[in-house]
């Protein structure tokens, strides 16, 4: 039987775009299902506001790009800071209607390149729409943002932090969680102990 493992991602952290290569690797290497989910991220509490940032907040942040991006070199990847704090609910829910229409790795793909490349403005419902359009996924995506989707949205946001989940990316197996890319090693390690299937 596959084993599921949940994925809580957004599109605005370096560390979810450079995990998502582990990710789809995890998934050819081991019978397991991923099931991507979003996390929309509060950058300003977890990294202070740019207007409230301190000498250590800013020794972190600058880290925190620094060392995301050596990950993204090793991947050919371009990881461009962004230039101001986004709250990317209009493109981590379109997550959620690229699954239900069969264009989820064409939209996550699309979606990680473009913003890190400072191309896509993931709060801009109309930017979302567009990239819907050339992915040729049916109309709607606006009118479901409006409605179930952004209400999924926020109860799948409830749903992680019940579980425990504070930052992206978080793996969830069997309830336990690995918060990080550089802990895919011990989620492979934990599938193996369960005697999951290799690929």
């Amino acid at each position: 039987m596959t084993t599921e493992i949940i994925l809580w991602s957004d599109y605005v952290s370096p560390y979810a775009y450079v995990a998502k290569a582990w990710a789809y690797k995890l998934e050819a290497d081991y019978d397991v299902a991923l099931r991507w989910r979003p996390y929309t991220l509060d950058i300003a509490s977890y990294m202070g506001s740019v207007e409230a940032r301190d000498a250590h907040h800013w020794r972190r942040v600058r880290y925190s790009y620094m060392d995301a991006r050596r990950f993204a070199n090793k991947q050919g990847l371009t990881l461009r800071g962004p230039q101001r704090i986004y709250t990317a609910r209009p493109a981590n829910a379109g997550m959620l209607y690229a699954q239900r229409h069969g264009v989820f790795r064409a939209y996550n793909d699309l979606v990680f390149d473009r913003f890190w490349r400072r191309d896509l403005d993931p709060e801009s419902i109309e930017t979302i729409v567009a990239v819907f359009d050339g992915l040729g996924a049916p109309p709607g995506f606006a009118a479901f943002y409006a409605g179930e989707g952004g209400a999924e949205h926020d109860r799948l946001r409830d749903e992680a932090e019940a579980a425990g989940v504070f930052g992206v990316p978080t793996f969830v197996l069997d309830g336990e969680l690995f918060w990080g890319g550089d802990r895919v090693g011990m989620l492979r390690e934990r599938l193996d102990e369960k005697g999951v299937r290799r690929l």
